[in-house]
Parts: C-alpha cells; sequence; structure tokens
C-alpha cells in the first residue's frame, strides 16, 4: 500500500518535480561542455540538454497516457506554425535558394539550429503542463528568488573575489577554459556571456519588483526588494546597454498596466522613483555609463540604421581578420579598460583588450588556435560610432537582409547569414537583431509566426489580468507582459530568442505564466 501510495504520488508530481529542478539548474550551472555536436562549431552539448531531453521524454509519455490535454495550451497553434515554417525553410535552403551547401556537416548544421529551437519551446510545454494547481505557483516563486540570488552572488564572486569564469564568447573558450576577469570586465556569472546574464536579470528582475510591490507581508516584500537591488547591480556590472534599456522599457509598461488597477496616485510615483534610482546608479557608478557615452556621439544615427537595408559593403568592413564578427563583438570594452596605447592606429572608441585573463594552459591553447596577427582595417562606421555598431551596421544587419531578398518568404535558412560563400563552413552565427535574423532565416512567414506566439502569450496575459483581484496575479501578469515588453525590446540588438540560458528562462517562466492565466481566465482549480 506505501509503495502504490508513493509511485502514485511521484507519478503525479514527477513534472512538477522536474520543472522546480530545472528552474533552478539552468541559470545556476555554469556552461560546461560535455562534447562537441560537429566538428570546429562553437555549439556545444551540455548537461542541461540530457535533462531537458529527459523531461521533454517523460511529458512525452504522459501526453501519450492521456495525462495532458494539448487542447488547452493557447501556445500550440503559433508554435507548431513557426516550426512548419521554419521546417520549410530548411526544406528551402537545401532544394530552392541553395544556400546550404549540399554536404552533411553543412545541412547538420542547418537541423541543428531547428532542433534547438524545438528544444527551447519544449520547456514551455513542461512548464505549463507541471502547473496543475494555483497553490503549486508558491513553488516556483520561492525557488526563482534562491536562482537569482545564487546568480548574484557567483557574479559578485567574479567581480571581487576572482572566482572563475566560463564564457561561449569563441571557439577556444567554449571549451570550458577557465578564465579570470580583470578589474573592468563585465561580469557574465554562470552564462556564457555578459549579454546573455543582462538578458536574463532583465527577464527576473521585473517579477521580483512587481510582487515587491504588491504583497502585504513586510518581510517578504523587504526580502524580495534586498535581492532585486543585488540583481539590479549585477545588471550594472554586465555594462550592457541594451539590456538596461530592455529593463526601464519592461518596468515601464508593467507600471502602465498597474496603473489600470491601483491608479495613477499608487503606480506614476513608484514608477517615477525606480526609474530615477536605477537612472541615478547608472549614471553614478560602474561602466555602463561610459558606454552610453558612445550613445550620444552619434549624429547621423539615422543614416546608420538605414544602412542594413543596403548591400553590405565589399571594402572596409570593421573585420580583424583573425577573429570571427561575433568574437569582434565580444571584445566591446569600456573607457575604464586598460587604455590604449600612445602612437598606436586608431581603434574605435568601444575597443581596447579582450578583457579577460587567461590561465597558462588557456594561454596555450589560445596560441596554438589563433592565427597571427594581420592588418586590421576598422571601417568609417566602426570609428565613428564604436565597433558593436559598427559590426553591425556595415555586415551583420546587410547580411540578414540580403538573406531576406533571397527568398522573401521562407529565407535562406538557418545559420546561412553569416558566412559570404555558400560553401563557407561558420564556427558561428550572430545578427544581434532578432527581427532581421528572423527575416533573414525564415522569411516573412517566419517572421509573422514567431510574432504571433507573443500576441497570443499578451493577450491570455491581459486577459487574466483584468479578470483578476487577487494582488499576487495581478503583479504576476502584469510582470509578464512586462518583461515580454522588454525582451521584444532587447531582440532589437541581440540575439536574445537564440541565447540558450535567456530563452529556457523565457519559455519556462511564459509556461508558468500562461498556466496561472487560464486558471483565472478559465476559472478552473482543477488540472488544466
Amino acid at each position: 500500500m506505501f509503495l502504490k501510495k508513493t509511485l502514485a504520488f511521484i507519478d503525479k508530481n514527477l513534472l512538477l518535480g522536474l520543472s522546480l529542478f530545472l528552474l533552478v539548474f539552468i541559470p545556476l550551472y555554469p556552461k560546461w561542455p560535455l562534447f562537441e555536436v560537429l566538428p570546429g562549431y562553437i555549439v556545444r552539448v551540455r548537461l542541461e540538454d540530457f535533462l531537458i531531453l529527459a523531461a521533454l521524454i517523460i511529458w512525452f509519455i504522459y501526453l501519450l497516457r492521456g495525462k495532458i490535454d494539448l487542447k488547452k495550451n493557447p501556445l500550440l497553434l503559433p508554435i507548431a506554425a513557426y516550426l512548419v515554417v521554419g521546417l520549410l525553410s530548411t526544406l528551402s535552403a537545401i532544394f530552392i535558394t541553395r544556400t546550404i551547401h549540399p554536404e552533411f556537416i553543412q545541412i547538420a548544421k542547418l537541423y541543428l539550429h531547428f532542433l534547438r529551437r524545438i528544444e527551447y519551446f519544449s520547456l514551455f510545454f513542461i512548464f505549463f503542463s507541471a502547473v496543475r494547481h494555483k497553490k503549486q505557483l508558491k513553488y516556483f516563486l520561492i525557488l526563482l528568488p534562491l536562482a537569482i540570488l545564487g546568480v548574484t552572488i557567483y557574479g559578485y564572486g567574479q567581480k571581487y573575489l576572482y572566482w572563475p569564469a566560463y564564457s561561449t564568447m569563441n571557439r577556444e573558450f567554449s571549451k570550458g577554459i577557465v578564465l579570470y576577469l580583470t578589474e573592468h570586465a563585465r561580469v557574465l556569472s554562470t552564462f556564457g556571456g555578459h549579454y546573455d546574464l543582462a538578458a536574463y536579470i532583465m527577464l527576473t528582475l521585473p517579477l521580483l519588483l512587481a510582487v515587491g510591490f504588491l504583497v502585504k507581508k513586510w518581510w517578504l516584500r523587504l526580502s524580495l526588494f534586498a535581492v532585486s537591488l543585488l540583481e539590479f547591480w549585477l545588471l550594472i556590472l554586465t555594462a550592457s546597454r541594451t539590456s538596461f534599456i530592455a529593463y526601464l522599457a519592461a518596468i515601464t509598461m508593467m507600471f502602465s498596466v498597474l496603473i489600470i488597477k491601483k491608479g495613477f496616485k499608487w503606480g506614476l510615483p513608484r514608477w517615477l522613483a525606480l526609474m530615477g534610482i536605477s537612472l541615478f546608479i547608472m549614471v553614478s557608478f560602474g561602466d555602463l555609463s561610459e558606454r552610453f557615452a558612445h550613445i550620444f556621439k552619434l549624429q547621423d544615427f539615422k543614416s546608420a540604421l538605414l544602412r542594413p537595408f543596403s548591400a553590405p559593403p565589399t571594402h572596409g568592413i570593421p573585420l580583424d581578420e583573425s577573429l570571427s564578427l561575433e568574437e569582434q563583438l565580444k571584445i566591446v570594452a569600456t573607457k575604464t579598460d586598460v587604455p590604449p596605447t600612445p602612437g598606436k592606429k586608431q581603434k574605435p572608441a568601444d575597443v581596447y583588450v579582450d578583457p579577460y585573463i587567461l590561465t597558462e594552459a588557456a594561454e596555450l591553447a589560445e596560441k596554438e588556435a589563433t592565427p597571427a596577427a594581420i592588418h586590421v582595417d576598422y571601417s568609417d562606421t566602426a570609428l565613428k560610432y564604436g565597433l558593436s555598431a559598427g559590426i553591425r551596421f556595415d555586415a551583420l544587419w546587410p547580411r540578414a537582409w540580403v538573406g531576406f531578398k533571397k527568398n522573401p518568404l521562407l529565407g535562406s535558412g538557418y545559420s546561412t547569414l553569416v558566412k559570404t560563400s555558400v560553401w563557407e563552413f561558420t564556427q558561428a552565427e550572430s545578427t544581434d537583431n532578432d527581427y532581421l535574423r528572423l527575416l533573414g532565416e525564415t522569411g516573412l512567414l517566419g517572421f509573422l509566426a514567431f510574432l504571433s506566439i507573443f500576441f497570443v502569450i499578451a493577450k491570455y496575459l491581459w486577459l487574466a489580468f483584468q479578470k483578476t483581484k487577487e494582488p499576487f496575479f495581478i503583479a504576476f501578469f502584469a510582470a509578464g507582459i512586462g518583461i515580454t515588453f522588454g525582451l521584444l525590446v532587447n531582440a532589437l540588438y541581440i540575439d536574445v530568442f537564440e541565447s540558450s540560458k535567456v530563452a529556457y528562462t523565457y519559455w519556462s517562466l511564459m509556461g508558468i505564466m500562461l498556466a496561472a492565466a487560464l486558471f483565472v481566465v478559465q476559472k478552473e482549480k482543477a488540472k488544466i
């Protein structure tokens, strides 16, 4: 009898337990690789891939047993539509546009990116199916701040205590080489890069703040605000302009929604106070203000933004030919890093030195893997606007537009936008604008199908927000709308939906939030 009850309990709560474990494990576990997927490619298999696969298999078994009703999943159709378009895009790339060279490694890389998107989406279905009762939500809301606190503590350890960092900024680093940050290097905590970490903070910080403002228990409010303050300083240490702007956009949208329920007298002073504190800390402390200074120097920013819709230049692209475009984006530094040596050739304002100290073993690997330095010819755009903007305007964005024009409906296929010839095998993919990447890789159909997912998310969160009167749910749904809007802003300058830990986190949170939304919209207290 005891064994039967135990097995029944495990069967009933297995998906919930796996989801709670993944919510904590994914952000806290560093990017330690197990093995490479394709020879010479930057993407590597990690432990979380096996854990997600195991959770997906268990979810599928529950589906076959009739324990999960897919008909009630609001994102089933839009996600399925995008994946169908993605599959058609891969076939088009091979047989119609012929932007994929007909060899195994090129085709394998194409479908690797397609399968990665399935993996990201799978977490939404797992988390959505795991939440069967309203009371289960409290488990996620207890563990999420603890995971955030763990990420924050490790980031502080890297910054102030010389704890090791593991980066995916290039193929050598992605092998799991131990790195140590210099004094002014941007923190990446357990993530593969500071951009990824900053996007994760942008996703989780508004949720902590929203619940903190509306929760009634003073000790819980104080605890959430304390974790929020620690996490916000970690955002400053990443020196990520895009994610900081996205964070401001997220809390602005969040308070715009909250004001509908709470009124202007409640919402406006809190929003102004939060914006004021955030901007004051950004300007007064850390290196982020130095990076924003580059923006204020842009006098012809409009003409630079129009450049992606023209053909890529045949000369003057801001390339150090010993580094890939993605690797160059990662060496963007702040003015407080090691300054340039007087008398050396002019460099973009945001490039000084690679902000990492390598271990002796890593230095040896770097010497063996990196070609001898050659002449660096930075373009006028890079010198004027900085290397970060220059690479986007001169190379990455124009190439995405070229990919779109090859097949406006289905694009040129995954992993085709960075390479300059059809037979070239690139070590990594990056466009640093998810909208242009969508258009370039999957065309207008993929673009519309992908964005329809967020339309459905916003619709359900909004309907639930309007219907609920519980303070916790008011905060929960307003934060969901805010972080979705913030992530869409972040996607203007970073490929956030292809960043594994960011994508894992967002689709997991949306699984929890839409499950809660259906409880409210459909007034169900039993199974979804």
